[in-house]
């Protein structure tokens, strides 16, 4: 039962965050808030691939080969079908496949 209150409780704080900017900027959304939401994606997936490719050791075997071709089949993946969810799907796909099996 606990965790239903906890799963109810945090939907409810999602959606509130989620609808908050349309009710508190119903007329018009200020200048700055419009860049950040131009701006911040960008800077967000940026943080995530540094995070993701921090940990890459490029001195030892496999040489970050796995990370390199994830990274590239999300690229790829990105760049034909222009979908996130099936180009983060592939790329993971294939990074678990080398690690996993490839390069034990």
């Amino acid at each position: 039962m606990r965790a239903v209150i906890l799963v109810a409780v945090m939907t409810a704080v999602t959606i509130l965050l989620r609808f908050l900017p349309f009710l508190v900027f119903r007329e018009r959304t200020p200048r700055y808030i419009a860049y950040l939401g131009k701006v911040l994606p960008s800077a967000i997936i940026g943080m995530l691939v540094i995070y993701c490719l921090k940990d890459m050791n490029i001195t030892e075997a496999p040489f970050g080969l796995p990370e390199l071709l994830g990274t590239a089949c999300v690229i790829g993946l990105q760049a034909w079908k222009r979908n996130a969810i099936i180009s983060i799907l592939g790329g993971t796909i294939v990074y678990m496949l080398l690690i996993q099996v490839v390069f034990i």
